[in-house]
């Protein structure tokens, strides 16, 4: 599932760190507040080669996010991650996709009519 939202960066937490089963890793999260009527905050985690790119942003800076959501399961407990996968800033499309090698591609969110293939469905 991907989300496009855009926002005003409010608060960069600490850098985390830790060793897995896959070997070392690291997490920041930062957090946006949205610009419709009733705003609403969102955290974003940003993992790996991603993390250096968030020390690029200013605090009160708007954002355009383009994340992925995510769910897990751990202990009968659920979780939920918003991933961002591309970040713009002051929504302009001037900066480059975060790029990683688990991130997902860029694509067009832009609905096109005539070669949309679910035209054809039955119902």
């Amino acid at each position: 599932m991907a989300l496009e939202v855009t926002g005003k960066l409010i608060l960069v937490l600490p850098e985390q760190t830790g060793t897995g089963k896959n070997g070392v890793w690291k997490k920041q999260d930062i957090i946006i507040e949205t610009t419709e009527q009733f705003p609403k905050k969102i955290s974003l985690s940003l993992w790996g080669d991603k993390v250096d790119q968030a020390k690029n942003y200013q605090i009160g800076q708007s954002l355009k996010v383009i994340a992925a959501v995510e769910s897990r399961e751990f202990n009968g407990r659920w979780y939920t991650d918003v991933k961002p996968f591309r970040i713009d800033l002051d929504g302009a499309t001037t900066s480059a996709p975060m790029g990683s090698a688990n991130a997902l591609p860029d694509f067009d969110l832009t609905p096109d009519p005539i070669n949309d293939s679910l035209n054809d469905l039955p119902f």
